[in-house]
């Protein structure tokens, strides 16, 4: 038996990194603003760091699909 991981589209990742990424920020957003008490604050800051954390992530999850580890085969 040769390779027996499934084949994964890759925009199955790149949705998973879209919605996973929603939910953070509204999560940044909303820490943000309860710290500061400026909503304006915690849009700013979540407005800065969807995009990096979406890239962040995606580089992440490529990565560990491309990992044997933890697979018994």
């Amino acid at each position: 038996m040769e390779n027996s991981k499934p084949i994964i589209n890759k925009y199955r990742h790149l949705l998973k990194t879209v919605t996973w990424r929603v939910i953070g920020t509204l999560d940044t957003m909303t820490v943000a603003w309860i710290i500061s008490g400026d909503p304006l604050l915690g849009l700013s800051i979540g407005g800065v760091e969807v995009f990096s954390k979406m890239l962040l992530y995606y580089v992440h999850e490529r990565i560990w699909y491309k990992s044997n580890f933890g697979i018994k085969k």
